[in-house]
């Protein structure tokens, strides 16, 4: 191997790094749990580079940040290696492919989504997701909700946000806050954990990085300082100049205002991002429709990368019908990329500002119990998701009501939509009886719904 290792003492080249980063990012399919899984299997059962009570400390540290915590992850692990050209390789390499595949399927769906054969494939694409979204909620409650108090607080968040309309990021402080005095006063409830890996794991001790905090993570206040400023500047430099010169009311500005917002709000991990996503950008800002939505959604389960690359085409969608003055198309890739740029930029200032301290943090209780409590009140907001997508997806049209303090979404019965009914039954009986996975699912799906309209239209 003719490449020098970054580090000292690991043995593993920046080359080499890039190779299994690429392998890894083309590989992640399946939303937030899979990517995790296919990190865990090559990272810590495979290449043994990290042991597995490292890994799961990144990733509880991933839990606690706001964004795609897979994305963090493979940029958390990417630092340990390599610093942070290690971070920013890992990190970058995970969106890419998905980027390029969803930018693609944005032009195709500017030019043809109302198309009939078209619009029978995303029906499909719907019924598959709301499969995957209740399995969602299926796996991370199995996971988080062990005992009665974290089954109370995933219980108080999904009323919170269902029938109250409190806004998510006070959800996620609240748990957060229990969690931290829920740690002191009931340690056992309250006991950190993970994504789950079984396995052929590693110990730390026999893994490549070993039990040693590595020298860039002895690195001083004033050094960490100094890495923020320039991710901060990053990030917010182009969201000044859009302010500046396209002014507050142009649709740049309002992508790139919505979306740094969410990149500093949404704890809890993709699906909990999402929740927040689709509501606002649908019932908010009105940029696309809840169908369209879930088509978007669809696009970013089929497509290796973040779950949360589906805020590209929510930008697509909003600038291609906003912008004035600018070819759709144009206009709408443009506001894919700021959408992408401000959502993912700030993962890389949280990982490479927090990484240093975090990882002398390992072991911390008092981290491990808030990080329990917020994934506990995200299955309720996962839920909550779930539902929401239902009601969009089984229901042509459904009405506000306000009882009292209670403000919740009721489908109008008679506007049920039966192909798409039949469908998402379907694709849950696929995934909860027969287990099938999310590229399965989705693929037999889409092919139901191209087969329904050439049925219907046929002769």
């Amino acid at each position: 191997m003719d490449e020098q290792p970054a580090l000292a003492g690991h043995g593993i080249s920046f080359g080499e790094a890039l190779r299994v980063w690429t392998r890894i990012a083309l590989l992640s399919f399946g939303g937030p749990a899979g990517q995790i899984a296919v990190m865990h299997r090559i990272l810590v059962e495979e290449k043994r580079w990290i042991g597995e009570e490292r890994f799961l400390h990144a990733l509880n540290f991933c839990m606690l940040l706001p964004g795609p915590e897979a994305q963090q992850l493979a940029t958390y692990i990417g630092w340990l290696l390599h610093k942070v050209k290690g971070g920013l390789a890992a990190g970058l390499l995970f969106i890419l492919p998905g980027f390029v595949c969803i930018m693609a399927l944005s032009w195709l769906y500017l030019a043809f989504g109302n198309v009939g054969p078209v619009s029978a494939l995303f029906l499909g694409l719907k019924a598959a997701v709301l499969a995957i979204v209740f399995d969602a909620v299926r796996r991370i409650g199995a996971r988080a909700l062990r005992n009665r108090a974290m089954m109370a607080i995933a219980a108080a968040g999904f009323l919170a946000i269902f029938f109250l309309a409190i806004p998510f990021p006070l959800i996620i402080v609240a748990a957060g806050l229990t969690g931290w005095i829920g740690g002191r006063t009931w340690p056992s409830a309250f006991s950190g954990g993970g994504h789950g890996a079984g396995g052929a794991a590693a110990p730390d001790a026999m893994s490549a990085l070993g039990e040693a905090l590595p020298d860039h993570a002895r690195t001083s206040a004033g050094r960490s300082l100094r890495v923020a400023a320039w991710f901060l500047v990053l990030w917010l430099a182009p969201v000044a100049a859009i302010l500046s010169f396209a002014g507050r009311g142009s649709v740049f500005a309002e992508i790139a205002l919505f979306f740094s917002q969410m990149a500093v709000v949404t704890f809890g991990g993709a699906y909990a991002v999402l929740a927040y996503v689709a509501q606002t950008a649908v019932e908010t800002h009105g940029w696309l429709s809840a169908g369209e939505m879930l088509d978007g959604l669809g696009m970013a389960e089929t497509t290796p990368g973040p779950l949360i690359m589906v805020t590209q085409f929510v930008g697509f969608l909003g600038a291609a019908r906003e912008a004035s003055g600018l070819n759709p198309f144009l206009a709408g890739t443009l506001g894919a990329i700021l959408a992408t740029w401000v959502t993912f930029t700030p993962c890389f200032l949280w990982i490479f500002a927090g990484a240093p301290f975090i990882e002398r943090l390992r072991g911390n209780r008092a981290l491990s119990a808030a990080m329990t409590a917020i994934t506990a009140a995200v299955v309720g907001v996962i839920l909550n998701l779930a539902i929401w997508f239902a009601l969009h997806t089984l229901f042509a049209q459904v009405r506000r009501v306000v009882v009292g303090p209670m403000v919740l979404d009721a489908p109008v019965l008679s506007s049920v939509d039966p192909a798409a009914a039949i469908l998402s039954m379907a694709a849950l009986v696929a995934v909860f009886r027969f287990k099938a996975g999310p590229v399965v699912t989705i693929t037999g799906c889409a092919a139901a719904g191209m087969l329904w309209w050439l049925l219907r239209n046929a002769g």
